[in-house]
């Protein structure tokens, strides 16, 4: 090669990683648990994100079920090589806030990217659960649901029940399961994913009892469980009795039960609103109430968030956060916001999210699509209805699961499930606060 071509061609080579250099794109890598209809939702939301600008790249990566993306991200962060961004469920926000050190509080990360935090743009109950005392958001509320009731209004009709008319009290809905049993309209009438969050979590703030001492741990981490007085323990005896025919069938601890739904297996499903995606993919006639509860004075009182927030990790550079800034803002948009609740079933973050799709005439339309919203915004909390927030609550939820597992299976009855988990519950919690 002559001289002259040689120095052309280093003289290219300079200019191309100038280039890039001065095109470089800073990579953020997104942990989550979405499937299914929501990781579609997640993979859109990246690309549109990285399409609207040119400085930073979402790298949506699946890490499997809620749990094991925040053994994942954990693990992770201790190995030095933590992802920007974690999706972590609700059960993991008292890990996460116990992780001191570990975690860049969301709002401190959008001041960071020149954004000014302000609480009063989102939806009370859901800041409020991924906030500190003081009221500083911990992490970004990405995804946040409420449990409600799926039915089929086909099988209803077919077992003599009113397709438009869901049942309201747990005892309706118990009777609903047992006609369509007994008529063989399906082969099971009712079945729920989530013992834990819908049937134990939500079902003491639905009805207004308590869960455990210190506002269920939001007012303190020295909490004493209390989830097997009188109330949870006729409830699970109720669904116990009912299991030992197949009226009602349990599909797994988190949301497996989907699946018993959607085939059209069970009739009546309560899930998480955050289920719609995958219901209306199966092209089901479906139907929604809200979360059933027991008649007392008071009640309902209002539902808990589910679903999952975005964490951020300490010791990521100034040019990460500017971009994990950047990408919140996106998530905070209306537009944002309000398809994501339209499209998923998750409810809106911000207030102008919610207002925008009323005002749009969404509800009008679809009336039962508005009944996580007002059932979590429908009356001011309880000390009973917080939230539930533990320092181990994915391994207290694992005591719950196996003890409910056994008492479905015919070998303990309520009382004896339940008082079994508090008192294992108490044990774990007591552990992992070093007494």
């Amino acid at each position: 090669m002559s001289k002259r071509l040689l120095f052309v061609s280093v003289a290219a080579a300079a200019l191309s990683a100038g280039a890039q250099h001065a095109f470089a794109v800073t990579e953020l890598q997104w942990w989550h648990a979405m499937a299914g209809a929501n990781n579609e939702v997640v993979e859109k939301l990246s690309k549109e994100f990285n399409e609207s600008q040119s400085e930073y790249k979402i790298v949506p990566v699946f890490k499997g079920t809620y749990p094991e993306a925040l053994n994942a991200g954990i693990a992770a962060f201790r190995a030095k090589q933590a992802p920007a961004i974690l999706q972590v469920f609700d059960a993991g926000s008292g890990v996460m806030m116990g992780a001191e050190g570990a975690v860049m509080p969301a709002a401190q990360v959008l001041e960071k990217g020149g954004y000014k935090f302000d609480k009063s743009e989102y939806l009370p109950g859901i800041v409020a659960y991924y906030s500190k005392p003081d009221g500083t958001m911990l992490s970004f509320p990405y995804n946040s649901s409420s449990p409600i009731l799926y039915y089929n209004k086909d099988v209803f009709k077919k077992a003599g029940l009113d397709p438009e008319t869901p049942p309201k009290t747990w005892p309706d809905v118990f009777e609903a399961a047992k006609k369509i049993k007994a008529s063989g309209a399906a082969p099971c009438g009712l079945t729920s994913t989530w013992l834990t969050w819908i049937q134990t979590e939500n079902l003491a703030a639905w009805n207004n009892v308590a869960y455990g001492t210190n506002e269920n741990g939001l007012g303190g981490t020295d909490v004493k469980l209390e989830f097997n007085s009188p109330l949870f323990v006729q409830h699970f005896q109720a669904i116990a009795d009912l299991a030992k025919d197949g009226t009602f069938r349990y599909g797994g601890r988190t949301s497996e039960a989907k699946q018993l739904f959607t085939s059209g297996e069970c009739a009546i499903m309560t899930e998480s609103s955050g289920g719609l995606g995958d219901i209306v993919k199966s092209g089901m006639n479906y139907g929604i109430g809200q979360l059933p509860y027991y008649d007392g004075e008071g009640r309902p009182q209002n539902t808990i968030p589910g679903g999952a927030s975005l964490w951020v990790f300490a010791g990521k550079s100034d040019a990460e956060y500017k971009g994990i800034a950047e990408f919140f803002h996106f998530l905070s948009q209306t537009k944002i916001q309000a398809r994501l609740h339209q499209v998923s079933g998750y409810m809106p973050v911000t207030m102008a999210a919610y207002e925008d799709t009323k005002k749009s005439g969404f509800y009008d339309k679809n009336p039962a699509r508005e009944t996580p919203i007002l059932q979590m915004m429908g009356k001011a909390p309880t000390e009973n209805s917080k939230g539930v927030r533990l320092v181990n609550l994915p391994q207290v939820r694992d005591i719950m699961n196996e003890e409910f597992e056994a008492m479905l299976a015919g070998k303990q009855d309520a009382k004896a499930a339940l008082d079994k988990a508090v008192e294992r519950g108490n044990a774990a919690i007591q552990q992992a606060l070093g007494n």
